[in-house]
């Protein structure tokens, strides 16, 4: 902005000669300026003395600071606005809004430090992390990429043997940085019906749920599953894989498994052909079975089955395209070999359904010696 080379005491003089009856051409001429440049003055300087003048100046010098420190906030406001939508507080999130600040909004370092809450010591030189970090978060990735269907906690189970000690708060940083999150399923609004509450199991083989779950090869050809679980272990104590699988094909299944775990004190299944044959029927009769059968249309009454199927589906058969029956079964045998041995259960304090079956069956012969063989 121009500035002008009288001082605002010399045009307050040349205001007051006018108004003492020198005329306006002559005071204009004797000052080296226009008339317009005089009725400029006189309109702004006009019956002022010579401090009011000063401190005219004064204010305007404020006001056009003033400007400059909004019109500065608001670049600040600005450029916080346009790198993050909330203030945020991991060194790593102010280190990326740094650089975007500087980037985008041409913001000096200093200032957007200044801006974000870090030092620029802090920005210049991030942490490096030790050897220990890195190999575990390497573990996290490749734990990751074999179960896909994992959460961080099921993670900090499995790596708890080789990493005594580690944080679950530590791996969850870890697995956040590395973008491994399981996107989440959409929930399916049911009408609310009455529901039935399962009787809890209070020891091994008091009840076993039954179900199918279907699958398909490669050709198409429809496979057919019959999972097994214990209510009580949480055990996968059979999956069944072949193309079609009738009642006397389940009764011969869980006579195989009785062999090495013994007949359960019931079963529980929904009211499919298989489970109301003549074979199946018979079957629990002969060996003295009790056969809960689950009201139709419920399969929450029969929630336990229902829950380990869904994870079967997740991490076992939506995961593979199977060629042949025989590929097939051997996934599937060696997936259910993890489930009961590896893989930790939530409800069972975090350790494999194997594990803890076999904890159990150590109190029960500690309560009653007269259980040993």
């Amino acid at each position: 902005m121009k500035t002008s080379r009288f001082t605002e005491e010399q045009i307050i003089g040349f205001l007051r000669q006018a108004e003492a009856g020198m005329p306006v051409k002559e005071v204009c001429r004797s000052g080296g300026f226009s008339d317009a440049t005089f009725y400029k003055w006189r309109a702004k300087f006009g019956g002022m003395e010579a401090s009011q003048a000063a401190r005219l100046r004064e204010l305007e010098a404020q006001n056009a600071k003033l400007k400059k420190l909004l019109a500065e906030a608001h670049l600040d406001i600005h450029a916080l606005k346009g790198v993050f939508g909330v203030k945020p507080l991991a060194p790593q999130a102010k280190r990326g809004a740094i650089g975007k600040m500087i980037e985008e909004h041409h913001l000096s370092e200093r200032r957007a430090c200044r801006l974000v809450g870090l030092s620029r010591d802090s920005y210049r030189h991030p942490p490096q992390p030790d050897a220990q970090t890195t190999a575990l978060q390497g573990k996290i990735v490749e734990i990751a990429q074999v179960r896909r269907r994992f959460g961080y906690r099921r993670i900090h189970d499995l790596l708890r043997p080789e990493f005594p000690g580690v944080n679950h708060k530590r791996v969850y940083r870890l697995y956040s940085e590395a973008r491994l999150a399981v996107r989440k399923r959409k929930k399916v609004r049911r009408a609310a019906l009455e529901r039935v509450p399962l009787q809890l199991a209070t020891t091994v083989n008091e009840v076993w749920s039954m179900d199918f779950v279907s699958d398909s090869l490669a050709n198409g050809r429809r496979l057919k599953c019959l999972t097994v679980a214990d209510d009580f272990s949480h055990e996968c104590i059979d999956i069944a894989v072949d193309f079609g699988i009738s009642g006397a094909y389940v009764t011969r299944v869980l006579d195989q498994a009785a062999i090495f775990r013994g007949y359960p004190a019931a079963v529980r299944t929904d009211n499919g052909p298989e489970f109301t044959s003549r074979a199946f029927m018979a079957w629990a009769t002969s060996h003295g079975i009790r056969h809960i059968l689950i009201a139709p249309g419920k399969p929450m009454q029969n929630g336990y089955i229902e829950s380990f199927n869904g994870k079967f589906r997740d991490e076992c058969l939506n995961e593979q395209w199977f060629q042949t029956l025989h590929q097939a079964r051997g996934v599937i045998a060696d997936w259910r070999r993890d489930f009961n041995e590896v893989r930790p259960h939530s409800s069972l304090g975090r350790i494999p359904p194997a594990q803890f079956a076999e904890q159990h069956r150590r109190e029960q012969l500690t309560l009653n010696p007269g259980l040993l063989p």
